[in-house]
């Protein structure tokens, strides 16, 4: 099972920076970086994601082969593995009660054969910065008594399943947990109603009667 060799820090700067050294030189399929803290972790575009010490999930996975569905994959065994309902917001972040749980980032070199997946879980923190503090949540802000090696346990075989799973199951799964599927949405150079994922995992948009893919970036609900 995925998992194993597994590298933990007490503080490093970034997992994922840590995990991509490994891959570079050689690092197996499934080898895992933890740590406790980060002094430099980041989400998508360069966002600083910070947590105090061992509040938190901090991971980063090596995977070789990895396929285009791959933040996809990993969104899907994140809301398998929780004992809690969790949804999807696209394209990577994880949401209980609408606040976001967990964040994915997928860094690597697929002309090399491998990517790293980052994932930054919130655990037993239950205050965040003032930014984040009505929009993040915790497993233990939502009443969900564990901690991060508990939670680790629980995610690394739910990761191990989805990817091994078949591309249409995972596709099959990430829409059933869609939670912006109608909803109006708005990005940098428009906006319009969500209408789903592609199956190459990029979000379906209409406008009027028009229906465009956006392959990636930023968006935000319209309330």
């Amino acid at each position: 099972m995925i998992g194993s060799p597994r590298v933990h820090w007490r503080l490093t700067d970034s997992t994922n920076e840590r995990a991509k050294l490994l891959a570079a030189a050689g690092a197996p399929h499934g080898t895992l970086v933890t740590a406790d803290e980060q002094s430099a972790g980041r989400g998508r575009q360069g966002r600083p994601w910070t947590a105090p010490a061992r509040s938190a999930v901090l991971m980063s996975l090596v995977v070789h082969d990895p396929g285009e569905v791959l933040p996809l994959i990993a969104a899907v065994a994140i809301c398998e593995a929780l004992p809690a309902e969790c949804a999807i917001k696209w394209p990577n972040d994880v949401w209980l009660d609408r606040r976001k749980l967990a964040g994915i980032l997928v860094e690597g070199r697929p002309q090399q054969g491998w990517a790293v997946l980052g994932v930054g879980l919130n655990v037993t923190n239950t205050e965040f910065p003032g930014e984040l503090r009505e929009s993040a949540t915790s497993l233990r802000r939502a009443g969900i008594d564990t901690d991060v090696e508990a939670t680790l346990r629980l995610l690394l075989p739910s990761l191990d399943r989805w990817l091994r799973a078949p591309r249409g199951a995972v596709l099959d799964a990430w829409r059933e947990r869609d939670a912006i599927r109608g909803k109006s949405v708005r990005w940098a150079s428009g906006e319009g109603t969500a209408a789903g994922i592609d199956d190459s995992g990029a979000l379906l948009v209409d406008i009027g009667g028009t229906r465009i893919v956006l392959q990636a970036g930023e968006i935000h609900l319209l309330r």
